[in-house]
């Protein structure tokens, strides 16, 4: 599998990488950070200090930090899809 890179990232796995919540609907998860342990279609489990929290992806903006040090900030909608299709999924500009 090749390394994630914002280029790659919507097609990418999302489990094991920092994410921050930027924007959001619901302003208490706003500022959540932690990493990402979990993903269905609609949600992302984000384990911030000792609690694990159930994002809903078509409210929020997320920001991942990637192992290589670069930021991305990622539209939740655009990653609402169960993970093993959203490798196959055609993604234009996001």
């Amino acid at each position: 599998m090749t390394e994630v890179n914002p280029f790659n990232l919507v097609r990418h796995e999302l489990i094991g990488l920092e994410a921050k919540i930027v924007k959001s609907t619901n302003r208490q998860i706003v500022g959540l950070k932690g990493m990402v342990v979990d993903e269905t279609r609609n949600t992302l489990t984000i384990r911030s200090g000792g609690n694990y929290l159930k994002i809903p992806k078509n409210i929020v903006q997320i920001r991942f930090y990637l192992p290589n040090g670069e930021i991305v900030d990622v539209d939740g909608k655009v990653i609402q899809a169960r993970p093993e299709d959203r490798v196959k999924m055609r993604v234009k500009r996001w």
